[in-house]
């Protein structure tokens, strides 16, 4: 397990091992989540990276708009 130190000013540094295996750039926004006593950073990624994440998903299938 890693450990990280919250610096004097509430800055944290993700390791380099964590930072490369996600791909992850100086200036990358992140989504700070608290869940109870836990903190969860979560990279934003652009739209344009989401295209295509659903491919091959089965779209039939009965919505609210479509009951009689």
């Amino acid at each position: 397990m890693n450990t990280l130190t919250l610096s004097p000013k509430f800055q944290v540094v993700i390791p380099k091992h964590i930072r490369e295996a996600m791909n992850l750039k100086a200036g990358t926004p992140m989504q700070v989540l608290q869940y109870g006593d836990r903190i969860e950073f979560i990279p934003v990624k652009p739209m344009q990276a989401a295209r295509g994440m659903c491919k091959g998903m089965d779209t039939q299938f009965e919505r609210e708009d479509d009951r009689p």
